[in-house]
């Protein structure tokens, strides 16, 4: 009875040696996958601040923080779950699935190129019914909605990319790592979205007169300085969202993925002149591809548009 007792722990210990050495290469894994993820994150964190822009000052960080928090279960419960379904049961439909999210986010970043540069010239025309009236609750809920929904795109292409990182390490290796880039990624990004929003409450305080002059300057020149820098911080979001949408379409098909190798390999004595020509070849391409898929939905929304009923 002892001798099976001590077998048995010898097995369990040999079990436990093989779990932690393969889990020793999870700090490396998540490190691989922050870094292939960035421009997904960036372009979280420049499109979040939007969302709390006109509401209550006092209510920016409590929606930051249901924002966050939904973010987060979205990513633990439902998107790492179901990543490690699809790679077991059809591993085959995570590149395409990808490929999808590459095309809304490519289509989503040329809306926001159309409604910064594209000029209307249509007269505005006077409402003719009441416009509807809501509370700022109700506003607040609406805002956090939307900033859910896109950041749930995103969010899906984080945790894709992640499980595509670790598809061939041990089950344990890909859960700790999908967790672990879920909690990173959302704690980095959101806690960064409300340093932002408070960055010019922290400027009016460090103004305050009983801080030196030195301090003073500093916390005007914040104040100053934070609605320029969320105009340029938003031009980055919508670059990021097309080059990471387009990257990933053209990592999806051969005959673009090539080139894109061609070209890195080309530029390998200056890698920083590489990538940023490259980055520029993929946002104009993104601009390219979401200028198509909106004119295809225009199209289909004219299809199958629904005759106006005739009045009696």
């Amino acid at each position: 009875m002892a001798t099976g007792l001590l077998a048995l722990l010898d097995d369990v210990a040999a079990l436990v040696k093989v779990s932690a050495a393969s889990l020793d290469d999870v700090p490396t894994q998540v490190a691989k996958t922050t870094g292939k993820v960035s421009g997904i994150v960036i372009d979280d964190t420049a499109v979040t601040p939007k969302y709390v822009v006109g509401l209550d000052p006092k209510r920016e960080l409590s929606i930051i923080f249901q924002i966050a928090k939904k973010s987060l279960i979205n990513k633990a419960l439902y998107l790492g779950p179901a990543a490690l379904v699809l790679g077991y049961f059809a591993p085959g439909v995570i590149p395409y699935l990808l490929m999808l999210g590459g095309a809304y986010l490519c289509f989503e970043g040329y809306e926001k190129v159309h409604s910064l540069f594209g000029k209307t010239h249509e007269p505005t025309e006077e409402p003719t019914e009441e416009m509807e009236v809501i509370t700022p609750q109700q506003l607040e809920k609406e805002r956090v909605s939307s900033a859910v929904r896109t950041d749930f795109i995103l969010s899906a292409e984080i945790i894709a990319i992640a499980y595509a990182t670790v598809a061939d390490s041990p089950l344990m290796n890909q859960i700790v790592v999908l967790l672990t880039v879920a909690v990173f990624i959302t704690i980095a990004v959101y806690g960064f979205v409300g340093l932002i929003v408070k960055a010019d409450d922290i400027g009016v305080h460090m103004a305050q007169e009983k801080f030196n002059p030195t301090t003073r300057k500093i916390g005007r020149g914040i104040v100053k300085s934070m609605p320029k820098f969320l105009t340029i911080l938003g031009y980055v979001g919508t670059a990021a969202m097309l080059w990471v949408g387009a990257e990933i379409i053209a990592h999806g098909l051969p005959f673009m993925h090539h080139p894109l190798e061609s070209l890195e390999q080309a530029f390998s004595g200056i890698p920083a002149l590489g990538w940023l020509v490259k980055v520029v070849l993929l946002a104009l391409g993104g601009v390219v591809l979401g200028f198509i898929i909106a004119q295809v939905l225009n199209l289909g929304k004219k299809l199958f548009k629904r005759p106006a009923e005739k009045v009696a």
